[in-house]
């Protein structure tokens, strides 16, 4: 093969370099003399540049150059940089042919020849959308760090993979009440409670977080001052592009006042829940007394009349016996009804200390020789306004309940004294007033929680079969509900227990009035018309009167009563009425009787709770069942003595 000549080889390989050279677009490749005057240009510098080679070539290269950075000697600055360090490369911006700037990526080497520079190589490549690209993502980064820091309802911040704070927001600030210079670097155990620390509760975080990519949660924190809160809790793992770990973003949000918000609305539902629990109870009881005091009329009604008469010995022994029972039962139907809150009250003005004090003897007794009282009194002039039968008898129910929880003896103690309202009880909220607070407390075995929820239920007791009805303390919550009161308890298993008792007090001492003359007991023959839906309680309360003398004609309902009435030859001269009947009630027929037939004397009869605690308000005399013979009779005189009056006799 003939070789070519040198010279030829060589001139090739300068063209196959210019050819290179030309066919790169994305970069500018051309070369400057010693001076800074352009000796080439390939087809990238035209590209992006502007500039035909004709156009460029022979001129010096910092016409590419802006005027401020020609001002202030840049392009002579890069030429002797290269000389001096072999090399300059910079980024900065350009101007095109057009006068559009553009963002470059610089380098010149220096082109060296036997020693000396001869002139220089110049690469530049236009990077004003990588430009663009990171003025963007550090835009980005910018707005992302203002609202990381304009949020002050979350604590933000990023922990180290070993838990170390690594950056701390305004939000963090002002939760946790730390500066950024005093939590970086530091553990975020730092927030958790010493309890919590020593659990390793800061330590399961994170890990939950690693395991199941999120930890999330509600506990409690620690601010700088000690101050503790609720917190909820976020922290989720940061991984880079090869799954490396690199930290935890964690947010936290102070959550008490919400807590706080949950915690009163559930106290509120147990509250409602318990009201109303209460109140179908009370219902309940109230309907259930009604049906005792119904049967209880002819049973304890029909004892009197056989103790009356003349009877054998060995029958009047059964007689009593069936007139006792009647008469507990009465107690027992009482006691119902003062938990319904349908009792019917006398309430009086009265000093609280010296109703104590004469009951003294009479709590002594009741507790037993084995159990020491003591009265204690904060004051003297503790008056109030209640009915003091029904503060005797709750106060006895209290201290019997307090002895049977003491079967090996104790102590009980009675205080009264001012208190500014009532506290919060069984999640209802306090009550502001002026009360009068009496409380027992005993060292007996206390009540575990299940045990005080259910303490005021009718029925319910944990003392031995025979030991008790489980009818006291209700009677101790009627009496106070329906005296505009409240009845606490506090009780620890083993550490006995404390029940005060709330009553509103009165505002002035009363003025004695002067006792009603007894009215002697002597009824002359009546026309009466009786009014009773009830078959049994009719025909016996017929029978009962007309043995008294009277003449009876009865009814079932207050139509037929109208229709009597309206009779010509009706002569009554007093209408006798049970008030809850089907249709019109007792109280209705009473004041259509009183507009009609106003010289017709009226007296209702009821054993039904509600109707009890509405004594009065109608104005007509009530008779409440089961009565007796005596308090039927009372009734009836006083009801035709030309000397009293209806309004009289309700009280």
């Amino acid at each position: 093969m003939t070789e070519l000549p040198r010279d030829l080889n060589a001139r090739d390989e300068a063209e196959r370099h210019r050819l290179l050279i030309n066919a790169v677009t994305d970069y500018a490749i051309y070369l400057l003399d010693a001076t800074g005057a352009v000796t080439t240009w390939n087809s990238g510098a035209a590209l992006f540049k502007g500039y035909r080679a004709e156009e460029i070539v022979g001129r010096h290269f910092s016409v590419f150059y802006t005027e401020e950075d020609r001002a202030v000697g840049l392009p002579a600055r890069a030429l002797e940089t290269a000389v001096r360090d072999g090399r300059f490369e910079s980024e900065g911006w350009r101007v095109r042919k057009d006068g559009s700037r553009f963002w470059t990526h610089v380098v010149i080497d220096p082109v060296i020849e036997d020693g000396r520079v001869i002139g220089f190589a110049k690469v530049t490549r236009d990077v004003s959308a990588r430009k663009a690209r990171d003025a963007a993502l550090y835009e980005s980064e910018q707005r992302f760090q203002r609202l990381v820091q304009g949020v002050r309802d979350y604590a933000i911040y990023m922990l180290d993979p070993v838990g170390n704070i690594t950056n701390w927001n305004s939000g963090a600030e002002a939760i946790k009440r730390y500066k950024a210079g005093e939590v970086l670097g530091r553990h975020f155990s730092m927030f958790y409670t010493p309890d919590d620390r020593a659990g390793g509760a800061p330590e399961r975080a994170l890990a939950t977080a690693v395991r199941e990519g999120k930890f999330e949660g509600e506990a409690v924190r620690v601010r700088k001052d000690g101050e503790r809160f609720w917190a909820h809790v976020l922290i989720d793992p940061i991984y880079d592009d090869e799954g490396k770990l690199l930290g935890f973003a964690k947010v936290t949000r102070d959550i008490t006042e919400k807590r706080r918000a949950q915690e009163e609305i559930e106290r509120t539902r147990e509250a409602l829940a318990q009201a109303q629990k209460m109140e179908a109870i009370g219902r309940l009881t109230g309907g259930v007394a009604h049906d005792f005091n119904n049967l209880l009329t002819v049973i304890r009604s029909s004892a009197e009349f056989l103790q009356r008469g003349e009877q054998d010995p060995r029958r009047q022994r059964y007689v009593d016996a069936i007139a006792s029972a009647s008469e507990r039962a009465a107690l027992l139907t009482s006691q119902l009804l003062a938990f319904a809150r349908r009792q019917p009250l006398q309430p009086e003005s009265f000093n609280i200390v010296a109703r104590l004090e004469g009951l003294r003897q009479i709590i002594a007794a009741s507790a037993g020789s084995s159990v020491i009282v003591e009265l204690g009194f904060d004051a003297r002039d503790l008056w109030i306004k209640a009915d003091p039968g029904q503060f005797d008898t709750a106060i006895i129910n209290m201290v019997v309940n307090a002895r049977d929880a003491m079967a090996d003896g104790g102590k009980i103690s009675i205080r009264a004294s001012r208190a500014p309202g009532v506290p919060a009880v069984r999640g209802h909220a306090a009550a502001p007033g002026e009360f009068v607070a009496v409380s027992l407390a005993d060292t007996g075995t206390g009540m575990s929680p299940e045990t005080l929820a259910h303490i005021f239920e009718p029925f319910f007791t944990t003392k031995p079969v025979n030991r008790g009805t489980g009818l006291g303390l209700s009677q101790v919550y009627g009496f106070a509900k329906q005296s505009r009161g409240e009845v606490a308890v506090s009780s620890f298993e083993g550490a006995g227990s404390t029940f005060t008792l709330y009553l509103p007090m009165a505002a002035e001492e009363p003025h004695a009035c002067p006792p009603r003359s007894p009215l002697k007991i002597q009824v002359p023959p009546l026309r009466i018309l009786l009014v009773e839906d009830n078959l049994e309680v009719g025909q016996f309360a017929a029978t009962m009167l007309e043995e008294m003398g009277h003449a009876v004609t009865r009814v079932g309902d207050a139509q037929n009563a109208l229709a009597a009435l309206e009779k010509p030859s009706a002569r009554f001269e007093l209408v006798f009425t049970d008030v809850v009947m089907p249709g019109m009630s007792g109280v209705e027929l009473a004041g259509q009787v009183r507009e009609r037939w106003p010289d017709v004397r009226v007296i209702l009869t009821s054993g039904y709770s509600h109707v009890l605690a509405e004594e009065g308000a109608h104005g007509f005399p009530l008779l409440k069942k089961p009565y007796t013979l005596d308090s039927l009779m009372q009734v009836l005189a006083e009801a035709t003595s030309p000397a009293t009056t209806s309004a009289d006799v309700a009280g």
